[in-house]
């Protein structure tokens, strides 16, 4: 194809692959599996790189490569309203009385729009001529921070739309039940509830770290719309679906204010079906002449009010705190209460964060406690009821409630140290060192672990690999297959690569992807054992703290024996390639990215070629850049390594075009 056709292919690429992604997660309707999406996601890159072209609204374009300095303010267009609020169904009423002598015909019917109010983070959306320029947070209302790159890794949210003009479009920036569950089960620092989640990730600068969270939005109203009028909420909502935003199906029509208890009634008892936390239902007049005839208050919209459903906070007291031990030796503590009921259920647990957390709230053993519970999220303690009673203080631990080693403090943090041989640290570390990640023993689970310490008292890893069929015939649910089939599981993972062994030790703050990056530059448990943190600070992703942490990690005697009591009964952990292709290659333990169209082969290829030669392949130039291979049509990646080496913020970086490459890899 000629370039000018393979601008065209771009245009239809990215109309097709922005549709399917608008029935994927606004609509929850797939229209092509997920291979085939990946496979046109592909090729559009490929050819966006290959012409250095692309479009404002591509879906390759939503997680930038750089963390923003700070957040800039954004003065919105319309201000974003709080919400007066209502407890029951007589204050409504009340606020209904309020609201008709605000009308000149008190008599007029009124009919209104129900919607849930979510617990997330609001968002203001800004498109101009059809695409996203601008989303900020609420604020002040007037002007809130711009946090755009981070709204655009939110897959639900469009990049273009069909309205041209200016436009702006509210909604709540929220993280769904089903997506908090599956990132605390993977994540090493679980998050607290959806709502920090949704607003933690929102408010952070590395938009890859707000990329991790999943985060999905709902969209409830316009604010400034370019010449666009409308009669009615509902035609609204219409006219936001047809502009292809996420908005929600639990939406309701009330003809009068009856039948807007009615559904209120009905929509508090759907909340554990819901997918997402809620803190009430928003109740808006539905037609636009009487909310501009209403007008608004200092504060509020007369027109709109937030309903707080009953029982989501109440008072209990605080008997006391117990400390529970988590994989890392984390300890996290958690409050026993004076049973209370809250929202229909007897809640007598419920969350703390850590030490720090019991300071700042001033908590005291025998003190009324203010708790929330959100859907069926955990519990948790929002603060100390203002009285009299002075209460006894929490102890604050010094041993380990588990083994009774000494604790030590990081940060606001308390910890274990006894990380071999602190029984619920050591059930956690069998669990994950057998994870599919990482060592991938089939058929080993938690209660596997739970078991093998109970019964037949396995303190360590590697006893693991001592295990007889006898010994696992003694345990409950265990007969020939199964005690087979695991063992049979164990001796195979005996043949793994270095990237699972690492993530299977449980190195502190090292995921998957870290765990690949060390494998693929030290290329042996020796070479990293050695590393300092300037060594491994040049890693993309690791920043000083990390690296003290590997340090540290491979400081520890007992860690290092026990790495080598598993080598010597078999566990033998490969490099990701082959040592002898890395001898005196030039790309040995370098940072490299490769940029431009490439002739003799495809950037794919290249990739694979220079990972085989020991090279870290980055998508980004950075500081932290070795090399950068270019191509023809290279673009911006060239010029801003040209910039960091004329600038001496990067002066060793090499710029390599593909005859050099060819050269250095000579047959490889």
């Amino acid at each position: 194809m000629s370039r000018s056709e393979e601008i065209e292919k771009i245009h239809q690429l990215v109309k097709q692959l922005n549709h399917y992604r608008y029935h994927y997660y606004a609509l929850d309707r797939p229209q092509v599996s997920d291979q085939e999406y990946d496979e046109l996601y592909d090729r559009l890159e490929k050819l966006e790189e290959e012409n250095n072209y692309r479009l404002p609204d591509s879906p390759t374009q939503r997680i930038g490569d750089e963390p923003l300095k700070s957040f800039q303010s954004h003065r919105h267009l319309q201000p974003l309203w709080s919400l007066d609020k209502v407890k029951n169904p007589q204050e409504l009423k009340n606020w209904e009385q309020r609201l008709r002598k605000n009308l000149s015909d008190s008599q007029e019917t009124v009919s209104y729009i129900l919607e849930y109010k979510y617990d997330g983070l609001t968002v203001n959306l800004t498109y101009q001529d059809g695409y996203l320029v601008q989303a900020a947070t609420r604020g002040n209302g007037e002007t809130g921070e711009a946090i755009l790159p981070q709204v655009k890794t939110i897959n639900s949210v469009p990049l273009s739309i069909p309205f041209k003009g200016t436009l702006e479009v509210q909604g709540e920036g929220l993280m769904r039940l089903s997506t908090f569950e599956a990132y605390n089960r993977q994540a090493e620092e679980p998050l607290k509830n959806p709502r920090n989640g949704a607003a933690g990730a929102l408010r952070n600068l590395n938009p890859k770290v707000t990329a991790t969270r999943k985060l999905d939005m709902l969209c409830y109203q316009t604010g400034y719309c370019d010449g666009k009028s409308f009669d009615n909420h509902e035609e609204m909502l219409s006219f936001l679906r047809k502009n292809y935003f996420p908005v929600s199906n639990e939406i309701y029509r009330a003809k009068n204010l009856d039948e807007a208890i009615d559904q209120i009634q009905k929509m508090e008892k759907a909340i554990p079906s819901l997918d997402f936390m809620v803190d009430g239902v928003v109740i808006k007049v539905n037609q636009i002449a009487l909310r501009e005839e209403l007008g608004y208050t200092q504060k509020f919209p007369r027109w709109a009010v937030a309903y707080k459903f009953e029982a989501q906070e109440v008072t209990t007291v605080l008997e006391e705190v117990i400390w529970q031990v988590g994989r890392t030796g984390k300890l996290t503590p958690a409050a026993v209460l004076e049973p209370v009921e809250v929202g229909g259920v007897t809640v007598q647990r419920a969350t703390l964060n850590n030490w720090e957390d019991i300071q700042r709230k001033n908590l005291r053993l025998g003190v009324k406690v203010w708790l929330r519970r959100s859907n069926d999220v955990i519990p948790e303690i929002m603060g100390r009821v203002e009285e009299k009673t002075p209460g006894e203080p929490i102890p604050k631990p010094e041993k380990c409630p588990a083994c009774h080693t000494e604790l030590v403090e990081k940060g606001a943090h308390i910890f274990c140290p006894n990380s071999l041989f602190c029984k619920p640290q050591l059930i956690y570390k069998l669990a994950h060192f057998s994870s599919r990640d990482a060592m991938d023993i089939d058929g080993f689970s938690e209660k596997t672990a739970e078991q093998l310490y109970e019964e037949l008292e396995l303190t360590s890893i590697q006893q693991l690999y001592d295990l007889k069929k006898e010994d696992l015939l003694k345990l409950e649910g265990f007969k020939e297959k199964r005690a087979d089939n695991l063992l049979n599981a164990i001796e195979k993972s005996k043949d793994c690569t270095l990237d699972r062994f690492l993530f299977a030790l449980g190195i502190p703050n090292v995921g998957r992807r870290t765990a690949g990056d060390l494998a693929r530059y030290f290329g042996s448990i020796e070479s990293l054992r050695k590393a300092t943190v300037e060594d491994l600070v040049l890693l993309p992703d690791v920043g000083e703290i990390v690296a003290e942490g590997i340090v540290t990690f491979f400081n520890d005697r007992r860690i290092l024996e026990a790495i080598q009591s598993l080598m010597d009964m078999g566990v033998k952990p490969k490099p990701l390639y082959e040592e002898a292709a890395m001898q005196n290659s030039p790309f040995a333990g370098k940072t490299v990215v490769v940029t431009g169209k490439l002739t003799a082969f495809s950037r794919q290829e290249a990739k694979e070629k220079l990972e085989k030669l020991g090279a870290k392949v980055s998508e980004s130039v950075s500081a932290k850049t070795d090399i950068l291979i270019y191509g023809e049509d290279a673009g911006s990646k060239l010029n801003k390594a040209q910039k960091l080496k004329e600038t001496g913020k990067n002066p060793d970086i090499e710029l390599m075009d593909e005859n050099t490459l060819n050269e250095k890899l000579g047959g490889n």
